[in-house]
């Protein structure tokens, strides 16, 4: 998509749609490896990360991204050592704030909710980083509730 718009703006040349193309790609996997670490951060955040929670995680990239079960679960990998080697979650949430409109965002939000209630329950620390997360996405806390009250009534939760 990024490429197709460059093109049309600035009339490149096939080599340099090339270039373009593959710079394009690094930045999808980028951002697909930092949304994917967000959900894992958050999985981790009550001290376990079930195979409910891994399961999760890796049906919402296969569906979100488009891509294979083998895909998604090399992103996982790659995701969970990003996750060990960063030092926080605006490692992640920088890239996003940078490529996804606030619509993006928010949806990106409404997913890590149902990550949340996988197990039909909320921790303190999930709820703690989900707030943080949501406020280096630049996300209105009215916003986010409202997004946790859609989900809860989505998930039969009270």
């Amino acid at each position: 998509m990024l490429s197709v718009l460059k093109k049309f703006l600035f009339e490149e040349d096939d080599d340099a749609s090339e270039r373009l193309n593959k710079s394009d790609n690094e930045i999808e996997k980028k951002l697909q490896v930092a949304a994917c670490a967000l959900f894992i951060e958050l999985a981790k955040a009550d001290g376990k990360f079930t195979n409910e929670e891994r399961n999760y995680v890796i049906n919402h990239m296969t569906k979100c991204f488009k891509v294979d079960d083998k895909y998604a679960n090399e992103l996982m990998r790659l995701a969970e050592r990003r996750v060990k080697e960063s030092v926080s979650i605006y490692e992640f949430t920088g890239e996003i704030n940078e490529h996804f409109t606030q619509e993006q965002k928010e949806k990106l939000i409404e997913n890590l909710w149902r990550l949340v209630f996988t197990d039909e329950k909320m921790h303190a620390y999930e709820d703690h980083l989900i707030k943080k997360v949501s406020l280096t996405l630049n996300i209105e806390h009215k916003k986010l509730i409202e997004k946790k009250l859609s989900v809860k009534a989505e998930m039969g939760l009270k």
